[in-house]
């Protein structure tokens, strides 16, 4: 199991944070980028120890993170990472694609031309080349750019449902991050606000559509790709 990115929550809480809060939020990125092994069972002495928090709030974070799918629970021996599963992936990436397409359908409607304006200079601002950026780096203008999408629709559930997705598929985008064409998938991103802002719903849903689909396409070279990597973690 591999601790290395751990600190004590002291070090990093505000006095005001809620400790269960702040482990969720460290195992969530600690299983969402397989910094535990899939399906290495969860050793939860030695990370509250990690951690510098007792049993209760880890535990009450795990509870959290089953109920998001992000570990497993085996009555009688705990919590496990959960496993690298190619269907759970596909299944994920099509409900990403059902809740993206639709809170598109809703921002026709409801975005303003400001709120598409805004989105539009943070492509600019954020640029179609990679340049110095880490995969990590990357991955989050891309997971900031989808989520302020569907923040247009106006539907918290829908946005609260697609950070869910995507920390469940974070490693496998990440993975994907080496293989992508960040100009082209910028040139799709500002085809899909342009879309929007003219108040073309079924250009928005087409283009959206393809632009998820390529990437599914591209799941099982990045899972393999993936197994390796973490392989090498071990």
């Amino acid at each position: 199991m591999n601790f290395s990115i751990c600190r004590r929550i002291s070090d990093v809480a505000e006095p005001s944070d809620s400790v269960v809060d702040v482990v969720y939020e460290k195992l969530k990125l600690m299983c969402a980028q397989y910094r535990l092994m899939p399906g290495e069972r969860i050793n939860e002495g030695e990370l509250a120890k990690s951690f510098g928090v007792s049993r209760t709030p880890l535990r009450e974070a795990l509870a959290r993170l089953f109920a998001e799918g992000l570990v497993s629970s085996v009555p009688g021996k705990g919590f496990f990472c959960r496993k690298l599963d190619v269907q759970e992936v596909f299944s994920l990436f099509e409900l990403r694609k059902a809740i993206e397409t639709a809170a598109l359908a809703l921002a026709v409607e409801r975005a303003s031309d400001a709120d598409i304006d805004a989105l539009l200079t943070f492509l600019d601002r954020t640029g179609p080349e990679a340049g110095n950026r880490t995969r990590q780096e990357l991955l989050e203008l891309d997971v900031h750019y989808h989520e302020e999408l569907v923040r247009l629709s106006g539907n918290a559930e829908m946005l609260k449902a697609l950070r869910n997705i995507n920390a469940r598929i974070q490693f496998v985008r990440w993975i994907d991050m080496e293989r992508r064409d960040r100009g082209q998938s910028q040139k799709v991103h500002r085809e899909v606000l342009l879309a929007l802002k003219a108040r073309d719903a079924q250009r928005c849903a087409e283009l959206m559509s393809t632009h998820i689909d390529r990437r599914r396409e591209d799941i099982a070279g990045a899972l393999k790709d993936g197994y390796a990597q973490l392989l090498q973690l071990e």
